[in-house]
């Protein structure tokens, strides 16, 4: 008798161990996000440009191509007018360069080929660095903000044929 009362003491053990285990384990992994952020709830950017709110405009994976500091840079992104009329987007940067797109409401503006004219003149940065520009909005309201934008060369193939020339910096 004493040998039978022996064994089911042990399994009883065994079994009160392995539900401590389990609770051990559940409190573990559900601990994570008690303290920590779930990273389904945070927005991030997944692409080489940055991301800005100006007023009614929403401007997505802008950055600018250039050769190197001193030259051209062109700018590149999409820019979305949330207003009812168009707006007018004024990029400054360096030693008074500046470039203008209007931006019709409803549809965007996509500035990516080596035919768009938003090209800075003079760029403060070299590649690899980030280049500080200014912007303005003209239309039924008025807003301005400050930037910082990467700067790409033409290393990646994606971004070659961006890269501005000096016919391309000329007016028409």
């Amino acid at each position: 008798m004493r040998i039978a009362a022996g064994i089911r003491g042990t399994k009883r053990v065994q079994r009160l161990g392995l539900i401590a285990a389990f609770g051990v384990g559940a409190l573990t992994f559900t601990g994570c996000s008690a303290i920590n952020a779930q990273s389904t709830t945070m927005e991030v950017t997944v692409a080489d440009g940055v991301n800005f709110k100006l007023g009614s405009m929403d401007l997505r994976n802008v950055l600018i191509v250039a050769k190197a500091a001193g030259e051209p840079g062109r700018v590149v992104g999409t820019f979305y007018n949330n207003a009812d009329s168009d707006i007018t987007l004024t990029i400054s940067g360096a030693q008074g360069s500046q470039t203008e797109i209007t931006v019709k409401p409803g549809v965007p503006t996509v500035l990516a080929t080596d035919t768009d004219k938003a090209i800075l003149s003079t760029m403060a940065e070299p590649p690899g660095a980030m280049e500080t520009i200014k912007l303005r909005t003209s239309g039924a309201s008025s807003e301005t903000g400050s930037l910082k934008v990467p700067v790409l060369d033409g290393t990646l193939a994606e971004y070659k044929n961006l890269v501005p020339t000096a016919a391309a910096t000329k007016a028409p």
